[in-house]
């Protein structure tokens, strides 16, 4: 079954003619509409038999079809219809080509990657927390995303801004009070050459990434960066936290705690 959000990418699929594609493949074909729940449609299409889950869709939309995939042992498939395709990238798929991205389902090969998770909730690339996490909790950030950030950003370091009364413990012992950004990813991202930055060498070293970028108020070292295999991280009491998950804008109920699965997902990808 693959599943279809026709409004990703601004048309990709429709453009692509994704849907009459996989079904000339023998794929069934869910195209999502904005009343649809996708969480609600994958449990109905495995329930009904699917033997392989896909998602043609933003970040946020390959999540929620990967962790019913996780649930019941499913492979997965990633069709790169979204805006930027980060895990499409990452997991080192053609993203110019969705069409050839079908061929995982009928002429595939199978590996395991890792998946993490933040407070049971599942995610492929990245939970940020501070500027980033405010920033795609505010209506523009869709359209306009640089501007958006320069925004927050400025509220948020400016003088007069609030604490965030987030708190955490780095590799060394050293404690992190109200940092600016905090990243937790699925597999560390590069940051220096020769891997292009932003980008992750690999999707299985069981190992968490972790971003951490404090104020100009912190000291000398503004910004640390460390692997680890789990995070906790506390918040103001029991007020939800404004965070990015996977892109999407969610509150999360601190503490909260990350945690690798390593090589749990099964990935089905086309045959090279």
């Amino acid at each position: 079954m693959l599943f279809l959000n026709p409004r990703s990418g601004g048309g990709k699929a429709a453009r692509a003619r994704l849907a009459e594609r996989a079904r000339e493949r023998g794929i069934d074909v869910m195209a999502l509409r904005p009343e649809q729940s996708l969480a609600a449609l994958v449990d109905e299409a495995v329930a009904e038999g699917a033997d392989a889950l896909g998602v043609a869709g933003g970040d946020g939309s390959l999540a929620v079809v990967a962790s019913a995939a996780l649930a019941h042992e499913l492979p997965f498939v990633c069709v790169p219809a979204g805006t930027r395709n980060h895990f499409a990238l990452d997991l080192g798929l053609d993203r110019s080509d969705l069409v050839g991205s079908l061929d995982a389902f009928t002429d595939g090969v199978e590996r395991r990657i890792d998946v993490a998770e933040v407070n049971g909730r599942l995610f492929l690339n990245n939970v940020s927390l501070g500027i980033y996490g405010d920033a795609v909790s505010r209506p523009a950030y869709r359209d306009a995303k640089a501007r958006t950030l320069l925004e927050t950003a400025t509220q948020v370091l400016g003088p007069s801004a609030a604490a965030s009364d987030l708190q955490l413990v780095d590799d060394r012992g050293q404690l992190h009070r109200n940092p600016a950004v905090v990243l937790v990813s699925n597999n560390p991202y590069s940051f220096e050459p020769p891997y292009s930055p932003g980008t992750r060498q690999t999707l299985d070293s069981g190992r968490l990434g972790i971003l951490v970028l404090d104020t100009a108020s912190a000291g000398p070292r503004p910004g640390q960066t460390w692997t680890a295999t789990r995070l906790e991280v506390t918040g103001p009491g029991s007020a939800l936290l404004h965070a990015g998950v996977d892109g999407e804008a969610v509150d999360l109920t601190p503490p909260l705690r990350f945690v690798i699965r390593p090589r749990a997902l099964r990935v089905r990808l086309r045959r090279a």
